[in-house]
């Protein structure tokens, strides 16, 4: 396993490592209620950078796991991997875990701050100031010209393979198309700036691949859902080590049920359980009159009854084998892209 002492194969030193002090381009998704504070100190003590999950914004939350993320990395150089990440228009009504988080003193701030889904410009001058770097995620090429306006040191294509929140499949685009374009693009017009996969990429070959495709990392959210440390129940996991990537779809189902007003054109990839399969073809009806749906998954929520409860994962869900520690998932996505690379010559 990589860790401060232990160089990453050359195959996986990129941009990405260079500047960010990384022994593998990895970087954990900030998922909203999954990454919490040990499951970003783990990734951030296994050579990657770990954004703990601010998600909707929740001050008190926010507070609890990045103090742990700070507890749990010491003082030692695990610590400068540390980032968050957050809901952009969720920001916009409440911005006091961001400001909570970028003001500590200086050996405790975060090295990073991810925003996804709305505009980053009003919180860059903020993050600046606080000498985070802005990640900025986006969906679509025609998002891209406004993060480079905030300033974002790195994007992240995702693709809508990914779990949970991302665009529509009306507008989406597959990781495998967009990463390559956006690679282009910004090698023309924003040379300096870093660029990350997300969307199904859960093991070597993946990992691998996001780096041919012209990827300085990769951006990693299911395969790390499914570790030891994360917080997702433990009956999601368990859902999802029986799933194959068959088994999730994207739909507004789940945000109406758990009462998250998201905008377009943005939706929810999960596993596609009971529940779901009910309201997909109905979701208008659903909308118009939830409670007795959300009766039923609030009752799915309680009981761990994964029929009717979600579990936020994504099309590489039939990638995950096992649940294991992070650093162990880590070591081996690690290890299993430099074989793949030697393999290629790249």
């Amino acid at each position: 396993m990589n860790d401060a002492s232990t160089p990453a194969h050359p195959s996986l030193q990129t941009r990405l490592t260079r500047q960010f002090g990384l022994q593998t381009p990895l970087v954990l998704a900030p998922m909203a209620l999954a990454s919490g504070g040990a499951l970003a100190a783990a990734c951030a003590q296994a050579g990657t950078l770990g954004l703990v999950g601010g998600g909707y914004g929740d001050l008190a939350w926010t507070q609890a796991q990045y103090q742990l993320a700070l507890q749990n990395t010491g003082s030692d150089g695990a610590r400068a991997r540390l980032g968050c990440g957050f809901i952009t228009w969720k920001l916009d009504e409440d911005a006091s875990a961001l400001d909570w988080v970028l003001a500590h003193p200086a050996a405790e701030k975060p090295h990073a701050i991810m925003l996804s889904f709305g505009d980053p410009r009003p919180y860059a001058a903020r993050i600046a100031a606080a000498g985070a770097a802005l990640i900025c995620q986006v969906q679509r090429m025609e998002q891209v010209p406004l993060a480079l306006e905030a300033g974002a040191r790195i994007i992240v294509a995702q693709g809508g393979e990914a779990g949970g929140h991302g665009m529509n499949s009306l507008n989406s685009r597959a990781t495998i198309t967009f990463v390559p374009e956006l690679a282009d693009w910004l090698t023309v017009h924003a040379p300096d700036t870093l660029l990350l996969a997300a969307g199904g990429i859960a093991d070597g070959r993946t990992l691998a691949a996001a780096l041919v495709l012209g990827a300085d990392g990769a951006l990693v959210g299911s395969r790390l859902w499914a570790t030891h440390e994360s917080l997702a129940a433990q009956g999601a996991k368990a859902q999802a080590l029986v799933t194959t990537g068959d088994g999730t779809a994207r739909s507004s189902v789940f945000d109406i049920l758990r009462r998250k007003n998201w905008p377009e054109p943005y939706d929810f990839r999960a596993i596609r359980n009971d529940l779901h399969r009910q309201w997909e073809a109905r979701i208008d009806a659903l909308r118009a009159d939830p409670a007795a749906a959300r009766a039923d998954y609030d009752e799915g929520v309680k009981a761990g009854d994964f029929s009717r409860a979600h579990a936020t994962v994504g099309e590489a869900v039939g990638l995950i084998g096992n649940l294991a520690p992070a650093a162990e998932v880590i070591a081996r996505m690690s290890t299993d892209a430099a074989e793949v690379l030697s393999k290629t010559g790249f």
